[in-house]
C-alpha cells in the first residue's frame, strides 16, 4: 500500500519501507558504512514522521521478493519488487546481518541472500531500502532466508 509520504506499507507482513531506494535518492550507490549512515540520516529527520528505520533482515527482503512482478532497475533489467516501487532502484540491498568482515546482502534478480565483504568493491553497486516495524505481522515469514527453496 503505497502512503502518499515516500513510504509503502506490506500490510501481510506489517512493514513500511521507503519508497525509493538509497541510489533512486541520492543518485549513486552506497557501502556498508554509506548504508548505515543514510539510515541514520532519515532517522535524524524523522522521515515520514518516524525515527526507528533501520536495514532489514534478509528474511524481509525475502519477504518482499515477488516472482510475478517484474519490475525494472537502474539498467532496465528486471528486478521482482512489487510495482509500488518506482522503476530505477538498486537490485542488490545491504541487510542488517553481519558477521565479522562480512554482511548479508539479498539480490532481487535472483532471490537470493548471500554474505559480501563489507570493504568489496562490488559495493559499488549496492544500495539499501531502509525499513521500519509497522505493526504485527499477520503471517509468518518464508522458511528460508537465502531464497529459492520455497514458493507462497
Amino acid at each position: 500500500m503505497d502512503n502518499g509520504d515516500g513510504t509503502v506499507t506490506d500490510t501481510k507482513y506489517k512493514l513500511m519501507w521507503l519508497k525509493m531506494d538509497s541510489y533512486q535518492k541520492r543518485g549513486k550507490w552506497c557501502s556498508w558504512k554509506g548504508a548505515h549512515k543514510f539510515v541514520a540520516r532519515l532517522n535524524e529527520k524523522k522521515f515520514a514522521g518516524h525515527e526507528d528505520w533501520r536495514l532489514p533482515k534478509s528474511q524481509e527482503c525475502r519477504n518482499l521478493y515477488d516472482h510475478d512482478s517484474k519490475n525494472y532497475d537502474f539498467n532496465d533489467d528486471i528486478v521482482h519488487i512489487d510495482y509500488a516501487f518506482p522503476e530505477g532502484c538498486g537490485s542488490t540491498y545491504w541487510c542488517i546481518e553481519e558477521s565479522g568482515i562480512n554482511a548479508m546482502a539479498y539480490n532481487f534478480y535472483s532471490d537470493r541472500g548471500y554474505h559480501i565483504r563489507k570493504s568489496t568493491k562490488e559495493a559499488a553497486n549496492m544500495s539499501c531500502r531502509p525499513v521500519r516495524t509497522a505493526g504485527k505481522a499477520t503471517v509468518q515469514g518464508r522458511t528460508s532466508a537465502t531464497g529459492r527453496s520455497r514458493r507462497e
